[in-house]
């Protein structure tokens, strides 16, 4: 029953989503001769789209969420396990292609073949079915499990969880899967400005995981004064980051995060 009503919603909150339809809306009462009003939406619709397609906003907002968590930072104690949040992968070019293409959030994947090689005793977790709402995809898990093992990761490490379809999902049906024990060590491996809501969401879960950022999509602080000079990027960096934002405040209201923004614990 989540799963509809937060695709939809979260379509219409995109700043990108949002605008067109407020220029929609504009033009169409222009058309019915309702000018005062239509003219007032289509300014709001320029106003925002410059606000966020060019301003660094989205990036403010980005930096919020991606600076939450640290880069994980190895003690001397493997891990037993490593969790990898589906979004790397294009699921459905894919499939039409016979091969694997990834998308923006490549990065997880990248560190999960690192970590792999790097802690050769650690079981290997991807997580990711098809979040698609229009389109019946195949789902990305047997896609990454065929590039692990392509690239020499053996297969009795692997795990493939290939049902999930929110962060709520992989968490609950991960946790499932694997049955952590108590003491192990498990590695949250996902885009840095995913990482609040994924752990808030395992934790709720009652699955205790360690946040790996990947995908860092700033240098940092930095970037919070520093103006897009392509539209189409900032609105890419502002649909991210609100999509997000929204995604935290669906999850907390509705009990499926512990926090509304979640933090690393100080123990």
């Amino acid at each position: 029953m989540f799963f509809l009503p937060s695709k939809i919603f979260g379509f219409v909150a995109l700043p990108s989503n949002a605008i067109a339809i407020v220029c929609g809306l504009g033009l169409c009462l222009l058309l019915l001769k309702r000018r005062r009003a239509g003219a007032s939406l289509l300014m709001v619709g320029i106003v925002s789209l410059s606000v966020f397609g060019y301003s660094p906003a989205g990036n403010v907002l980005l930096l919020t969420l991606s600076d939450r968590f640290p880069a994980w930072q190895y003690d001397g104690r493997d891990p037993d396990g490593i969790i990898i949040l589906g979004g790397a992968i294009d699921a459905g070019i894919s499939a039409a292609r016979g091969s694997v293409e990834t998308n923006g959030s490549a990065e997880r994947l990248i560190a999960a073949l690192e970590l792999a090689r790097r802690f050769p005793k650690a079981r290997i977790v991807y997580s990711g079915g098809t979040g698609n709402l229009v389109a019946d995809l195949v789902p990305e898990a047997p896609i990454a499990g065929r590039l692990m093992e392509t690239l020499g990761i053996s297969p009795e490490r692997i795990i493939l969880e290939s049902g999930s379809r929110t962060t709520d999902e992989n968490a609950r049906f991960t946790r499932k899967l694997v049955s952590p024990k108590p003491g192990e060590r498990w590695l949250l491996v996902t885009s840095a400005y995913h990482m609040p809501r994924s752990i808030g969401v395992f934790r709720k879960a009652g699955f205790d995981v360690e946040a790996y950022p990947v995908d860092w999509r700033t240098r940092g602080w930095v970037d919070a004064a520093v103006p897009f000079d392509r539209l189409s990027a900032g609105l890419a960096s502002s649909d991210t980051a609100v999509h997000e934002w929204v995604g935290l405040v669906a999850y907390w209201l509705t009990g499926r995060s512990d926090a509304l923004l979640p933090s690393p614990r100080s123990d």
